[in-house]
């Protein structure tokens, strides 16, 4: 609720990830994830993918920005770009109908990506995690009634 602030946030308009393999993590965005590239190449060190239409003509996009990409008033240089483990990013979760779950199995399957399985019983949900080229988490979640704990 806004309250005394005056606005409340009703969406995530954009996630931007700086990366050292900038055609690596675009190959997995794209052909993997199976994100629509909305602008960029690779070559220019910025690629952005729609996520899904957004809020108030705001898609929700995920950028990848090449290590020495952007505007330097915005973005810091010299700032070593790492993933996985040494990442302030935890994850990223893009959701998706609990029905498209086993597709994402065998398509990870058949493009040997390796994966684990978690249920959030608290919340209903059900995530397939795997990680991206620079080793950053990424969940494909998704809700389903029948995973809610009986307590919940």
């Amino acid at each position: 609720m806004a309250g005394e602030r005056g606005f409340q946030v009703r969406a995530l308009g954009e996630i931007a990830i700086r990366t050292a393999n900038i055609a690596e993590m675009v190959a997995f965005y794209r052909d993997i994830i199976g994100l629509e590239v909305l602008s960029g190449d690779h070559r220019d060190g910025i690629v952005f993918f729609k996520i899904a239409e957004g809020f108030g003509g705001h898609t929700s996009v995920l950028a990848l920005f090449a290590a020495d990409a952007g505007r330097p008033e915005l973005h810091p240089r010299g700032v070593p770009v790492d993933g996985g483990a040494q990442s302030t990013l935890h994850h990223i979760a893009l959701s998706l109908p609990f029905a498209e779950q086993d597709a994402v199995r065998a398509w990870y399957d058949k493009n040997g990506i390796a994966y684990r399985i978690q249920d959030f019983g608290w919340i209903g949900w059900r995530g397939i995690f795997t990680a991206d080229p620079d080793g950053n988490t990424v969940e494909l979640v998704a809700y389903d009634e029948s995973l809610l704990d009986s307590d919940s």
